[in-house]
């Protein structure tokens, strides 16, 4: 999906987001098609609709086969296409499942990825108040700190960190994400690098959150930068 619509119904704001699907093409190639789309531009547009599928009548386009014998990409042969907002915070809370569709543990199916050379995710007491910092049925990136604050039902990237009394739950925090002492953020999915100032309420008050960030169809808001994001609010 390139942008969302302001239609009321997909995301409330016209956010430019980018699509989930996976397509290798050549360079100047890709660029003069995706030229020709920008000329006729219109909301919602989707790259395998709008690019790739007319090209199947003048070019030979392959595809890779999932869930058979020679296109299993994992041992449950799982699939998910991650065409809105919604389905891909939906398809990320289904690996905190006690029996997620996706094992990301398989012993033989290794996730090739680049990962920065962080220290490992841990909790601290906050310094103000002396609380735990505790996560429960949550995934935490190295260099993820929460000192004092609390995750539930959570995915933390990265460098993240939770500060003193700061409640997450049913999120995603991407790179680098602070979160300001006694802030609270619920159903959200949050850019990277974003700071969240203290005492923040993100994902309680639709009609506020529709003010200041894109919004999903079944209301995950998504904080973007330079999205409103103040500090002091309670």
């Amino acid at each position: 999906m390139l942008h969302g619509s302001d239609d009321g119904e997909g995301v409330e704001r016209n956010e430019h987001l980018e699509t989930m699907g996976v397509y290798l093409f050549d360079k100047q190639f890709l660029l003069e098609r995706l030229a020709r789309i920008e000329r006729c531009a219109v909301a919602d547009n989707d790259l395998a609709l709008d690019l790739v599928a007319p090209l199947t009548q003048d070019y030979r386009v392959c595809a890779y086969r999932f869930g058979q014998t020679r296109g299993r990409v994992t041992l449950d042969r799982y699939w998910s296409d991650l065409a809105s907002i919604d389905d891909y915070y939906q398809a990320n809370m289904a690996l905190l499942l006690a029996q997620p569709p996706l094992d990301l543990y398989q012993p033989d199916w290794t996730i090739n990825t680049y990962q920065g050379q962080y220290p490992p995710a841990r909790t601290v007491p906050g310094a103000a108040t002396g609380n735990e910092g505790v996560f429960v049925n949550s995934m935490l990136a190295a260099g993820t700190i929460i000192s004092g604050g609390g995750v539930n039902h959570s995915i933390l990237f990265p460098r993240v960190q939770v500060k003193d009394g700061a409640i997450v739950e049913a999120s995603i925090l991407f790179d680098g994400v602070v979160v300001g002492e006694g802030a609270h953020l619920r159903h959200c999915i949050v850019e990277k690098e974003i700071e969240i100032g203290p005492g923040e309420r993100i994902g309680f008050d639709a009609k506020q959150d529709r003010e200041r960030f894109a919004v999903s169809r079944q209301g995950v808001v998504v904080v973007s930068k330079g999205a409103a994001v103040s500090e002091g609010e309670s």
